[in-house]
């Protein structure tokens, strides 16, 4: 028994040496644990309510369009852009606004909230929405080589058919029908024989002359 009390004492000593040397950052360690685990939590409601903020915020923008109330859209996608930019609810707001100011003949301002929407977007099939209707704006402006820049790279596959049908349009608008030709050739090919659009690319084949393939 006195053994046992002897050993427990030597452990007991080796602990209390151990804890004198680390016990400091072993403290620092776990409250570095405690405030990174504190943090992640905090983010994450952070996150949460954002989103939820940001779909209260865009439903007023939506409700604002369909009552024909311009300031009040305004006045919500302002506050998506400036406050909840981060949410996905932002760059839809600025394609919303865009859309606004279209209607409204304000191609300039158009062009800046689209081109903010493919540049915060972090939604492939929003970016890619948002890049074909900067790109009309463009073609609208007459602005054909940021047009073009606009529509190159990449893109999904799901919209690899309206690409290629604006950058026809932006080449035809240049002169350059055999080029529009080829892009609207590619349109139509990419598009399933069901596709309602496909008979308005098959028009504009036909106006140009030639096979649709």
């Amino acid at each position: 028994m006195a053994t046992y009390d002897l050993d427990e004492q030597e452990r007991l000593d080796e602990l209390k040496a151990w804890w004198k040397r680390w016990g400091s950052l072993v403290m620092v360690g776990l409250a570095v644990v405690v405030a990174g685990a504190a943090g992640w939590r905090y983010w994450q409601n952070h996150t949460v309510t954002q989103s939820l903020e940001a779909a209260t915020v865009y439903e007023k923008l939506t409700q604002s369009l369909a009552a024909n109330d311009a300031k009040s859209a305004r006045e919500a996608g302002a506050m998506l852009l400036d406050q909840y930019k981060g949410t996905a609810y932002a760059p839809r707001a600025a394609m919303l606004l865009a859309k606004l100011n279209v209607m409204n003949k304000d191609l300039k301002s158009a062009q800046s909230q689209l081109e903010w929407a493919v540049a915060n977007s972090k939604e492939p099939a929003v970016k890619d929405l948002a890049r074909l209707h900067l790109a009309g704006v463009q073609l609208d402006q007459k602005q054909y080589e940021a047009a073009l820049k606009t529509l190159a790279g990449s893109h999904s596959d799901a919209f690899a058919f309206r690409f290629e049908d604006m950058r026809g349009d932006v080449l035809m608008a240049q002169g350059k029908k055999a080029e529009a030709r080829v892009a609207y050739q590619a349109a139509f090919g990419k598009m399933e024989k069901d596709n309602p659009y496909r008979s308005i690319v098959e028009l504009k084949l036909d106006a140009l002359g030639g096979e649709t393939k």
